[in-house]
């Protein structure tokens, strides 16, 4: 039994919540719908308690200062939409190849450009992957209640920590601004990166691939450059094997840890012979919409991605092995049914709806019929 009451919250106040419980000490963000009620929290919150809230000038401004936050060694953390995630790509790939942890929240709207900034979509998930240039594997969650953007903020603080990457919450609007009961709970343990000055801070031969992270003031030289450069930070843009071995490295420590990254919620799998795999807050209407199927007869499942990179390929081949069709609801033209098409020999199906609504579960349900075996 839980001891500590339930508030009814919006998601993006649960979000702030969570990153207050993870120890975020530094935000920096530029207000932009439908995100803007994580920074209204925090600008509130975070001095208060002693720790530093920044408006900056444009989205740009905000993703360079929480990689300085970081280096400067604060847990540190920005929010937006869209737009705004486009303008960050450039600092994102340097945070990435800088092995810099920090949380980024993107509660996603219908696009593209400005769009309708107060509607639901789900079109940023590419890009999180594929948006910087070069090869870099962040990591991204997917919330599908407001009690997953506490939980789930807490859990990215702790990723980003663990393996000194940019962590992705994939909210969208239909979360970021859903009400409903949520349980700001201390059930979680807290990581912190390991501070070492004494050995390099851009490589190591322990297996998992992570190098301890000195910030500045603990007396390493520190040289952090957005250039190829070796396990102590000099600059290598002439020889190819330190670029071979920093890309490979950066990648593998998390690839080789999917199955730590990675979660997801299966539902009535046991039975199924078709399933519905979704994520955010189409996972809510896909599981009402498998639960009518199963009242009338239908033996339908449930995959929800609650990781959407690193892709979840294990559950992905569980899955087909039990199903002949799968079907995917998103609010983008069909960006993760491609993906899980490459990853299945089943019959993959998309419905996809980019009006700037959510998905009914009615219309979930209304698929699946139509491609019953």
């Amino acid at each position: 039994m839980r001891s500590e009451p339930a508030r009814i919250l919006m998601g993006n106040q649960a979000c702030a919540e969570g990153a207050l419980a993870a120890g975020c000490s530094f935000y920096a963000g530029y207000p932009i719908t439908p995100s803007s009620e994580i920074m209204e929290t925090l600008a509130d919150r975070l001095p208060r308690e002693g720790k530093v809230f920044v408006q900056m000038e444009d989205e740009i401004g905000s993703i360079c200062a929480v990689i300085g936050a970081s280096w400067a060694g604060a847990k540190a953390m920005t929010a937006t939409a869209g737009p705004g995630l486009s303008l960050m790509m450039e600092g994102l790939g340097y945070a990435a190849f800088t092995e810099t942890p920090c949380v980024i929240v993107d509660v996603q709207r219908a696009g593209p450009a400005t769009g309708q900034a107060t509607r639901v979509g789900s079109g940023d998930i590419l890009q999180v992957r594929f948006g910087m240039h070069g090869d870099v594997c962040p990591i991204a969650l997917s919330p599908g209640s407001v009690q997953e953007m506490y939980d789930l903020t807490i859990r990215a603080f702790n990723l980003a920590e663990r393996y000194r990457v940019p962590v992705f919450l994939m909210a969208d609007e239909g979360i970021g601004h859903l009400r409903e009961s949520v349980f700001l709970h201390k059930d979680f343990t807290i990581e912190n990166r390991v501070r070492d000055a004494s050995r390099p801070p851009f490589g190591t031969p322990e297996p998992d691939g992570v190098p301890p992270m000195p910030v500045f003031g603990d007396g390493a030289e520190l040289m952090i450059t957005g250039s190829t450069h070796d396990e102590k930070g000099f600059r290598k843009v002439d020889d190819p094997e330190p670029h071979r071995r920093l890309v490979e490295r950066i990648n593998r420590k998390i690839l080789d840890h999917e199955a730590d990254i990675v979660e997801v919620e299966e539902r009535f799998l046991d039975d199924a012979t078709v399933a519905v795999v979704a994520y955010g807050f189409t996972g809510r209407s896909a599981l009402a919409a498998v639960k009518a199927l199963r009242r009338d007869g239908v033996r339908a499942g449930l995959v929800r991605l609650k990781t959407l990179w690193p892709f979840p390929r294990a559950a992905l081949a569980r899955l087909d092995q039990r199903v002949q069709r799968v079907v995917v609801p998103e609010m983008n033209r069909g960006q993760v049914a491609m993906l899980v098409r490459a990853e299945m020999n089943a019959e993959v199906v998309s419905l996809c709806q980019t009006d700037g609504e959510v998905i009914e579960p009615e219309a979930i349900a209304a698929r699946v019929r139509e491609v019953l075996p």
